[in-house]
């Protein structure tokens, strides 16, 4: 169990690249999008996200405990789980669209402005979800907003 905790958290070993590995994550998800995953219903991407937020606030979890640490670098299933969430609906999946989404994403991740710092208060692997989920959210809203622009 803790070996497939370790496996998911860190999204398949993404989360053990040297360097940066949230943004490698994020950066995987996009091309994931954009190889087949924008194919899927709405609701199936939501199922998809939702189920990738429990599973993913589990597994975070039981590896943080593990590692005895708050909130690992190394776990990037969270990133993940945002970056669908700020992907959500983008169709048709062109590279302006899916690069300004993960952008977005990247910079809302990391600045954590107000309210998505207070997420990561949620205990255990739920705050390691949640903030990335905020983050998502409001990255998709702001890509929803330069859509109408462009």
């Amino acid at each position: 169990m803790n070996t497939l905790s370790m496996i998911f958290s860190t999204f398949f070993g993404t989360g053990f690249c040297p360097i940066a590995p949230g943004t490698a994550a994020s950066f995987l998800t996009m091309l994931l999008f954009k190889l087949g995953l924008y194919k899927l219903s709405w609701p199936f991407q939501a199922l998809v996200i939702i189920a990738l937020f429990i599973a993913g606030g589990a597994a975070s979890t039981r590896y943080a405990g593990l590692l005895k640490r708050k909130d690992p670098g190394r776990i990037v299933i969270d990133e993940t789980c945002g970056q669908l969430v700020a992907l959500f609906l983008v169709t048709p999946p062109s590279w302006t669209k899916l690069l300004l989404a993960f952008f977005l994403f990247r910079i809302f991740d990391i600045i954590k402005p107000y309210p998505i710092k207070k997420l990561e208060a949620l205990p255990d692997g739920w705050g390691i979800m949640a903030d990335d989920v905020g983050a998502g959210l409001v990255a998709a809203g702001f890509l929803r907003l330069i859509l109408i622009f462009l």
